[in-house]
């Protein structure tokens, strides 16, 4: 996605954005005409006695509020057209720029942050867009053409203006410029607050097995309450301008009253004048106080329209390579491969391992929790890149394939099992979506999926609940499962994702995949050796180095660790069977 400003995402409206000041210019033209229209009434007709020129002066002014509103409306909905497609074009696009960032770059910016950025931060910069294709036009004619009018009745009320007007911006300065620090303070903690939640709503089940409730409660309290007590502070400062602008406004007006009872007194104004001074200086002082809360809407918008760049400007980490894509037979070679996570100084996670993985092959990949197993197979599909050596599928390094050409042969299926809200048929073709209800059924039955599936009472039509929270873990772990089966791949990755399953199930599963996907190369992570042993190599880590690569019978003559993971299981089972 080609990168461009903020206010780029205006150009398609442009016609609006045309429009909703030209409406806004018309309002205020005849807002600005209607003191002028009162001075004529009470000047000469209340005081003259004339009743036609007040019927008919007030029929004038009934015309021009109806113009001066259908202006108003017009600029409102030519407006709010122009700002909301704004924001949704500007969501869109930095909802993509999200999807293109690596896993590492993501994890930077924290989910919290994110969910924050594309809600909360877009909705203020489209909320300062609306306002300003109307305020800052209305503003302006009004704050100018109010001062052209007012120094056309009497020049002496100018000098209430070299008064007012700088005492104004002084306060509005002074507060503005302590207020305006704190709005990026206020979207910090409301991503705390978002991050809180989101924990919270996806870990409920753990919670509840702690009893930790009341735990969270008074962690999102904390959270809560700073962003209430930051947010208090902004508008505490804003609470105390308005009463000082309005004491301004107040003795102008007086100010004004004060000159014009002279001005009347000595015949050189009349009564209706100066009462139109009066709305004259109270607009020119509005528009001053409605550019104090314009600056309080840009401050706030300022910072967040800074955190939304952050998102569109950021490179993704990972960039296509430049080879062409090709079919393959799924070869994968691991030659050297070191790795380490960014930012982490400790020694590295994985150590010149090197294996291959034959076309059609299975091989499994056996060690204890942390030895590297799931950093090993994450190099793949590049949701990292390794640091050091190479890894290759069909003879090509990962990193000079196009992404979504090298992971449309890769079918992945997690430790954890992600599902998302629709209906199971929906989940099973979420990697493919031209497949068909029956190719569906059939990825089911490999997977073990078809029979618990068909016992739903809607079978392949019943809706999952988020994240797949209406199943057993064992239920999403097959559906994850026939998810990527169905998908076709040259390279099928497990990532202990069988854990769920008893023995039995597994190895139904097992025997399912060898009959049914003999071309396809399979990865096989396992922490069972039960497993893994009729896998056709087992690569065996330790320390994040390759401990032993070789069959399941030669592995149990040569590898000293394959053999303490294998009498402790064979001993575990043993006593679990007594």
């Amino acid at each position: 996605m080609r990168e461009k400003r903020l206010l780029a995402y205006l150009k398609p409206y442009w016609w609006l954005v045309l429009l909703a000041p030209l409406s806004m210019v018309l309002e205020v033209s005849m807002d600005l005409l209607q003191p002028q229209l009162m001075s004529t009434i009470v000047d000469d007709g209340v005081l003259g006695g004339d009743m036609q020129l007040i019927l008919s002066t007030g029929l004038w002014m009934l015309g021009v509020a109806l113009v001066g509103g259908v202006g108003g409306v017009a600029s409102g909905a030519f407006a709010s057209a122009a700002a909301q497609g704004f924001g949704d074009d500007l969501r869109r696009d930095a909802f993509a720029k999200v999807m293109s960032l690596s896993c590492q770059q993501t994890d930077r910016f924290t989910t919290g942050s994110l969910v924050t950025r594309m809600t909360n931060d877009i909705t203020a910069v489209q909320e300062l867009v609306n306002m300003s294709l109307r305020m800052f036009v209305r503003t302006s004619i009004q704050f100018a053409g109010g001062i052209a009018m007012l120094l056309a009745l009497n020049v002496n009320f100018g000098m209430i203006l070299l008064f007012s007007l700088p005492v104004q911006l002084l306060c509005m300065w002074l507060f503005l410029s302590k207020a305006s620090p704190l709005f990026s303070v206020v979207q910090r903690k409301l991503d705390r607050v978002n991050a809180v939640v989101q924990e919270n709503v996806t870990g409920t089940r753990v919670i509840k097995a702690y009893v930790r409730e009341q735990h969270e409660i008074e962690r999102f309290s904390q959270a809560n309450n700073q962003l209430m007590d930051t947010s208090l502070r902004v508008q505490k400062l804003m609470a105390r301008l308005n009463p000082i602008l309005m004491i301004i406004m107040n003795a102008s007006v007086v100010a004004i009253i004060l000159i014009g009872g002279y001005q009347v007194e000595a015949r050189a104004m009349q009564v209706g004048q100066v009462m139109a001074a009066i709305t004259y200086i109270t607009q020119i002082l509005m528009s001053m106080m409605m550019v104090g809360m314009m600056f309080q809407t840009i401050s706030r918008a300022r910072a967040s329209a800074e955190r939304i760049r952050e998102v569109l400007y950021t490179q993704p980490a990972l960039q296509d390579g430049a080879s062409p894509a090709r079919p393959g037979q799924g070869r994968v070679e691991f030659r050297g491969v070191s790795f380490h996570y960014p930012n982490y100084s400790a020694k590295p996670v994985l150590r010149d391992i090197s294996f291959t993985v034959e076309p059609g092959q299975t091989v499994a990949i056996l060690g204890a929790t942390g030895c590297g197993k799931s950093s090993l197979v994450s190099l793949v599909p590049r949701f990292y890149d390794a640091t050091g050596g190479a890894v290759l599928v069909d003879g090509v390094d990962v990193r000079d394939y196009p992404l979504e050409a090298l992971r449309a042969k890769i079918g992945f299926v997690l430790q954890k099992s992600e599902l998302f809200s629709g209906t199971v048929l929906d989940n099973l073709r979420w990697g493919n979506p031209d497949a068909t209800e029956e190719e569906a059924r059939r990825a089911a039955r490999i997977a073990q999926a078809d029979e618990f599936i068909t016992g739903f009472q809607e079978g392949y039509r019943t809706m999952v609940s988020e994240k797949g929270a209406s199943l057993s873990g064992g239920q999403k772990q097959r559906m994850a499962i026939a998810r990527a089966i169905l998908k076709k791949p040259e390279i099928l990755i497990f990532d202990d994702s069988t854990s769920a399953l008893d023995l039995a199930t597994e190895a139904r599963l097992q025997a399912a995949l060898r009959q049914n996907l003999q071309g396809t190369t399979v990865i096989l992570i396992a922490q069972r050796v039960a497993s893994v042993k009729n896998a056709d190599r087992i690569a065996v880590l330790e320390d994040g180095a390759l401990a032993a690569f070789g069959t399941h019978e030669q592995l149990l003559q040569s590898c000293g660790v394959y053999q303490d993971i294998y009498r402790s299981q064979v001993r575990e089972g043993d006593e679990q069977h007594a």
